[in-house]
């Protein structure tokens, strides 16, 4: 196995799921959030980068944010 299938296998096995969880979200695919936060990059010299580290940590301590809304019931409308 060399360094480059490596480098790839360990993306994959602790991907953090930030484009699956933005394409849901924003009822895309999947593919073009990753080809969207791939070529934005490039545009904006690594910040989009930056942005995709920031909400993979969010999602990975969303407990802390409580991302849960509660739904109010139709008796307190």
């Amino acid at each position: 196995m060399n360094l480059i299938q490596k480098i790839s296998l360990f993306f994959e096995l602790r991907s953090f799921g930030v484009s699956a969880w933005f394409a849901r979200k924003m009822r895309v695919e999947v593919s073009r959030v990753r080809l969207f936060f791939i070529y934005f990059s490039f545009i904006g010299l690594g910040s989009p980068v930056l942005i995709y580290l920031m909400m993979a940590w969010i999602l990975e301590h969303k407990h802390i944010f409580k991302f849960q809304r509660k739904r109010k019931t139709i008796w307190e409308i």
